[in-house]
């Protein structure tokens, strides 16, 4: 099975986390951590801050690694660094993505998350 390299954001502001919805592809309409894939050449955190600036028009601080998520989709076997990070500058645009909501640790579950995503959901610490 093919694995693809990918990293995620857990933008964190206010208590509350950032996420997004999928505005495309065989996943188009389920909620996630934005990120993306990691390119040659990059460190994931290098990756994770340019996949941000295109896909939210903002500038993060990529902190510490939350967790990498191991995940076995239909297609493909997903590996998924994940990281806590704040917005150092900018102002959120949505490129790609349909929708984004700011969600506290009660709303987490108020949306229809991707399974690799709804793993960690448990694990965040708000």
């Amino acid at each position: 099975m093919k694995t693809i390299r990918v990293v995620a954001a857990f933008i964190v502001h206010d208590g509350r986390i950032f996420a997004t919805q999928r505005g495309y592809g065989a996943y188009k309409g389920g909620w996630e951590f934005p990120g993306g894939k990691i390119e040659a050449g990059e460190t994931p955190q290098e990756a994770l801050a340019r996949e941000i600036m295109e896909e939210l028009n903002v500038e993060i601080e990529v902190g510490k690694l939350l967790d990498t998520v191991e995940y076995d989709y239909p297609e493909f076997h997903l590996s998924m660094d994940c990281f806590l990070c704040t917005v150092k500058s900018g102002e959120m645009v949505l490129r790609e993505h349909e929708a984004a909501k700011w969600l506290t640790k009660e709303t987490l579950r108020s949306v229809d998350w991707l399974p690799a995503d709804l793993s960690l959901i448990d694990e965040i610490n708000l």
